[in-house]
């Protein structure tokens, strides 16, 4: 009877092991497949014509971090690999923890590789959330990728672990964005969300001539080639319905006094110049503030107003003198009972 018991159960883990492997493995998107790594700083000097001596196709390279960190030897890779034959493509390590710090991230992202002839899709790295939804989580990533895409003019990809993949990105992403993910050991990766992959990262300890000690590999299919590999463009100053420019704060002066010269929110404001208090700001202090062209607003008709704990739609309408309805169609919402914290709407002070 022990016997048979033992039997059953290896006999049920071996089934569910297999049917596990098959709900959630999921193939490359295309039969073709080029040898990869992707690398940043921490390789150091790396000789790339070793490199593609010993068969890598396709590099990622780090280019930035957060919005104000390059990778010192972003350019310093690219050329290197471009001079050896080597497909290039480049990644951002995504620090924001709201959709306007995701705004400025995308710009200093854009920014670092304009001018630069990228062969694949640009990458985000978003994987350290801290106390972030998941709702958090997709929107901060949704207003990164389309700003990318917008300044740059490039296909992006999110990049992922196999967990994040299956568990934190929303099916609204993948349907809308290919993956890269990671799934180290694994034969095929793991995931629930997308149907097949463009990049499979399988181990970071691999090793190739040209670069000391252990490095990322990756399998890249035809798919996280860009359909169009020209130039960044040089010019990718933002143009997000406001441009800026700063002031001086002056005695008597109070951030919601200047929101309502400027045609802004003090939460705005507050956000785009880090200020923790709002109720405080310093004789002679900068701040940056929507730009005034001819006198005028540059987007006269909106304020941007940045959601705070207990804002609800009802209590902003009735604030700022507009409809619910005006609210959600003007920025999109699909649920008028759900709103985040952090989240950033344009409110229509002009009828």
């Amino acid at each position: 009877m022990r016997k048979n018991l033992i039997t059953i159960c290896t006999i049920i883990v071996a089934f569910l092991a297999i049917n596990c492997t098959k709900v959630f493995a999921f193939p490359p998107s295309s039969a073709t497949t080029y040898e990869g790594i992707d690398v940043s700083e921490w390789q150091g000097e790396i000789d790339w014509a070793l490199v593609s001596q010993s068969g890598i196709e396709i590099t990622y390279i780090r280019a930035s971090e957060g919005n104000d960190y390059e990778d010192p030897y972003a350019i310093e890779n690219y050329n290197g690999a471009k001079e050896n034959g080597i497909k290039v493509g480049f990644y951002h390590y995504l620090t924001a923890t709201n959709e306007v710090e995701a705004l400025d991230e995308a710009e200093f992202f854009v920014s670092i590789i304009k001018g630069l002839q990228v062969d694949c899709r640009l990458a985000m790295d978003f994987e350290y959330f801290g106390n972030l939804s998941r709702e958090e989580i997709n929107e901060i990533s949704k207003t990164f990728l389309e700003e990318v895409e917008r300044l740059s003019g490039k296909e992006v990809v999110i990049y992922s672990d196999a967990y994040n993949a299956a568990y934190t990105f929303s099916e609204e992403l993948a349907s809308q964005y290919p993956v890269w993910v990671a799934d180290y050991g694994a034969r095929e990766p793991g995931d629930g969300n997308w149907d097949v992959w463009e990049g499979f990262q399988y181990t970071d300890e691999g090793r190739v001539s040209g670069i000391y000690g252990n490095v990322d590999r990756d399998y890249f299919t035809d798919g996280i080639l860009l359909s169009n590999s020209q130039e960044i463009p040089t010019n990718t100053t933002p143009d997000r319905g406001t441009s800026f420019t700063e002031i001086t704060v002056q005695w008597g002066d109070t951030l919601s006094q200047i929101a309502r010269e400027y045609n802004t929110s003090y939460q705005y404001l507050a956000q785009i110049n880090n200020i923790p208090n709002p109720n405080l700001i310093y004789v002679g202090q900068t701040l940056k503030v929507p730009k005034l062209e001819n006198n005028n607003i540059h987007d006269s008709s909106h304020i941007l107003y940045i959601v705070e704990p207990g804002n609800t739609l009802t209590q902003i309408s009735n604030e700022y003198g507009v409809s619910i309805e005006d609210i959600v169609r003007l920025n999109d919402i699909q649920n008028p009972n759900l709103i985040y914290v952090g989240e950033v709407l344009r409110i229509n002070v002009i009828n």
